[in-house]
């Protein structure tokens, strides 16, 4: 098949961006027949834009995710609201439109997380609605090496709630409406379970700040330490919230490994971080954006009018020793 690969912008290398010669517009087919091709430029540029081919429908999309990766994954131990529209098909975040979603990397707060993550832009917004992205690389090596020293040694600790009218439900998280079964699940992750007056849930657990890819082996920043900190949420939101609970009782609030706070020029930083490598780019109906969910971070930019971007998962990663960043070397 004849297709044309290079940069969606001239001196920026994410995303890469491919484009189908003449006749040759079935996006399934190529990606089936190119499908190492597609995986070696996945691992250099972090992010592949398809635009031009004949992705319409859900079920074109959905066939695209499996000729690459197979059967997409459900959406477990959820953190924001999706509806499934086919299959293992997802909107992308049911979010007001007016508030921006901070570059994350999916699932990082878990012990597992999809390697892949699918877009498909069926509907863009009349202004905005980007989903914009970074180099998470990138983005490892503009922290301050004291601030990542520090979490590299004590990880980041995850405090949520659920059940308090706020954010998801603990039955919406867990898909489940059986205590015993959340608790089993819990366990198993390594996640500590409480349960809360009038049927609420608050979940802690700890995970590493800084992860190695399972093929490149590179270290990346890889953790939900700021998008699921309450500083990063929009400010009037989180006045309100801070002036109602307290810092272990919010929706979701992030701390060091041992329990300690995250100082606000910390989090500052990291959000610095993030802002400077994120590349934004509209979409244009029928695209298809294939993220390595490691090498590359995403959010959502604010918008006006109808929009509609799918998502799809793929490629289950369990957490294990391999993937676990080393100890730094002793700095004394």
């Amino acid at each position: 098949m004849v297709t044309t690969k290079g940069p969606l912008r001239e001196g920026c290398s994410l995303p890469l961006a491919i484009t189908p010669g003449p006749g040759e517009r079935n996006l399934a087919a190529y990606a089936g027949a190119s499908r190492d091709a597609i995986a070696e430029d996945l691992l250099a540029s972090g992010a592949i834009l398809f635009r031009g081919f004949d992705v319409d429908t859900v079920d074109r999309f959905n066939a695209v995710v499996t000729a690459l990766s197979g059967d997409p994954l459900e959406y477990r131990e959820r953190s924001s609201p999706r509806s499934r529209v086919e299959g293992n098909v997802y909107t992308s975040t049911d979010y007001p439109p007016r508030y921006e979603i901070f570059q994350h990397n999916e699932s990082s707060y878990s012990s597992t997380w999809p390697l892949k993550l699918y877009f498909y832009c069926e509907t863009p917004a009349e202004e905005g609605g980007e989903t914009p992205i970074a180099d998470g690389r990138r983005i490892f090596q503009r922290v301050d090496p004291d601030v990542r020293e520090r979490f590299r040694d004590l990880g980041v600790m995850y405090v949520r709630n659920f059940g308090q009218g706020l954010g998801l439900s603990w039955s919406t998280v867990f898909q489940t409406e059986d205590r015993g079964e959340v608790e089993r699940y819990c366990e198993a992750a390594g996640i500590e379970v409480e349960w809360t007056a009038r049927g609420g849930l608050r979940t802690r657990h700890v995970r590493p700040a800084i992860a190695c890819h399972p093929v490149t082996g590179e270290e990346l920043w890889f953790n939900h330490g700021t998008f699921f900190n309450v500083r990063t949420l929009e400010p009037t939101i989180r006045d309100v919230l801070t002036a109602s609970f307290a810092a272990d009782e919010l929706p979701s609030n992030t701390f060091y490994g041992d329990g300690s706070p995250i100082g606000d020029d910390v989090l500052d930083h990291l959000q610095e971080c993030y802002r400077a490598e994120t590349i934004a780019f509209p979409w244009q109906r029928g695209d298809v954006m294939l993220l390595d969910n490691m090498l590359t971070t995403h959010g959502r930019a604010p918008y006006r009018g109808r929009r509609r971007t799918l998502v799809a998962m793929a490629e289950l990663i369990a957490a294990g020793p391999q993937l676990v960043a080393p100890a730094a070397p002793d700095r004394t």
